[in-house]
């Protein structure tokens, strides 16, 4: 038997109080939210997905609702022939839902883990890894890079992380510019052989003040400025910035859609490009796209900054795709993410492919039980 009859749906929203918050240029996250959907088909196979919730603040058991209360009409009894099926049929069926209110995020991010999830089911009936079901020569392991880490701990934390063979790190900056400058070059300053270091400004800035930073910056040597400007300003502003500067521009995690993923691919603006597996896309969408970005001459670098079930998937998604990229590990402390990996995420800045069936984990960890806030299912 080759399809799969959706016939379960499971759903689980949790939240970890947080001591620091995470800063960004935008806001702060004041605790660590995950959502994590299970499917089950009408023979028993099974498999994993998270969607995206870190914004806004209530996102987390807005989308378990939504999916349970919008979408899983749509799901339960849906016959798939092959891993991809769901995500097609969602997109068609949920559009006017979304176009009514006005949700395409939310929704895209529900079909995005519900998509996950369908791969992990496939991968697992299949005996093989998602990496090695997506791709036969997947490799067994890919590099990562540290992320997560604010301009101003920056000097705390670097050394921190370098303890742990992170070859590669990236820090927050769009706060007060000339600080971050100062702490910036103080950074850079003390970079040993081999240390790359990357920068994010969440969309912080205007063309202007863009063009200031990467003229200020100039001689930092930074690997990449990630989302100076909004994503969704026009392109010409983006390809000026992409001219004037001598530091590449990475962006990704809030394009959505194939055209316009394949239109960044195709502008030349960027180098770096960071589809986020639990935003948009899923695994259909982010391997398709993140095939593209290789054979297009550009740098497939997975975007993710939640818990532990999207970080897997990223992980099997850059080495089922390939090329030079590096996968994001957010260091700072997430018990929705570290419950997954008894080990460590990663061994001297080396994410390890599970080779394992699906993701490579059958349930939940338990110790998660106690930040759950709310727990839905369908049959």
């Amino acid at each position: 038997m080759t399809h799969s009859d959706i016939a379960r749906i499971e759903v689980s929203a949790y939240r970890v109080p947080i001591s620091t918050p995470v800063m960004t240029s935008f806001g702060a996250m004041t605790n660590r939210p995950a959502v994590f959907v299970r499917l089950t088909d009408a023979d028993g196979a099974f498999g994993w997905g998270e969607i995206f919730a870190n914004w806004p603040a209530a996102g987390a058991e807005h989308r378990a609702r939504l999916l349970m209360e919008d979408i899983a009409d749509l799901v339960i009894g849906f016959r798939a022939e092959a891993a991809s099926d769901l995500f097609g049929h969602l997109m068609a069926r949920t559009h006017i839902r979304a176009l009514q209110c006005g949700e395409w995020g939310p929704f895209a991010q529900v079909i995005a883990g519900l998509d996950t999830a369908m791969h992990d089911l496939f991968a697992r009936r299949q005996g093989v890894s998602l990496a090695r079901h997506l791709n036969r020569d997947a490799a067994a392991s890919v590099p990562a890079y540290a992320s997560g880490i604010h301009i101003a701990a920056a000097a705390t934390i670097v050394p921190e992380v370098r303890e742990l063979g992170y070859l590669a790190k990236k820090v927050k900056i769009g706060f007060d510019a000339e600080t971050d400058l100062a702490q910036l070059a103080a950074l850079c300053a003390d970079r040993r052989d081999g240390e790359r270091i990357f920068t994010d400004a969440n969309q912080a800035w205007d063309l202007g003040q863009a063009l200031a930073f990467v003229d200020a910056a100039q001689g930092f040597d930074l690997g990449w400025l990630e989302e100076p400007i909004r994503a969704d300003m026009p392109g010409d502003q983006w390809a000026e910035l992409a001219k004037a500067s001598g530091i590449p521009l990475a962006a990704g995690e809030n394009i959505t859609g194939f055209d316009s993923f394949d239109a960044a691919i195709g502008s030349g603006t960027f180098r770096f490009i960071q589809p986020d597996v639990a935003k948009w896309g899923g695994v259909t969408g982010c391997y398709r796209i993140g095939q593209a970005i290789v054979g297009g001459g550009k740098t497939y670098c997975p975007h993710f900054l939640g818990g532990g079930i999207g970080l897997i998937a990223s992980g099997h998604l850059l080495a089922a795709a390939g090329g030079d990229g590096l996968l994001e590990v957010d260091i700072n402390a997430n018990p929705l993410r570290d419950a997954f990996f008894d080990g460590g995420m990663c061994r001297d800045g080396v994410f390890a492919i599970a080779d394992a069936p699906g993701l490579g984990f059958e349930t939940l960890p338990d110790s998660l039980a106690r930040y759950r806030t709310l727990e839905l299912s369908r049959s």
